[in-house]
């Protein structure tokens, strides 16, 4: 990696995301491509599509999207710092998750009475 020159002319999309450590492992990032939860340039796209500089790939997780700019392409995994010059992070900020108005029993209180329990059903609607 320390030479433009060495970088790979393109590379499968699933291994340039488990390079960037956008997946833990390769395998998850291709049973993410056949699940449908990886876009290229807002397209669905499979394992072995080659991905080439200045993509966009939208990569959909539990309730939000991350959104990645290819910037270097490389298709061995290497440290977070390395992984980082890669790509550009489009990535809106994760939604704010309500908090609900829960009251927490302390630990070894013992079972609620039947108004306890009566609160919060009244609290959960």
């Amino acid at each position: 990696m320390s030479s433009q020159s060495s970088a790979p002319a393109a590379v499968r999309v699933d291994a340039w995301l488990w390079a960037i450590r956008a997946y833990k492992t390769r395998s998850a990032a291709t049973a993410a491509c056949r699940a449908g939860h990886v876009r290229l340039n807002g397209n669905p796209v499979k394992a072995s599509q080659t991905v080439i500089v200045g993509d966009t790939i939208r990569v959909r997780e539990s309730g939000w999207e991350r959104v990645f700019e290819v910037r270097r392409l490389i298709a061995k995994r290497v440290g977070a710092e390395a992984a980082s010059h890669c790509y550009t992070d489009h990535t809106p900020p994760r939604p704010v998750l309500p908090q609900l108005g829960l009251p927490q029993r302390d630990r070894g209180a013992g079972r609620p009475t039947k108004k306890d329990r009566r609160d919060m059903d009244k609290l959960r609607g």
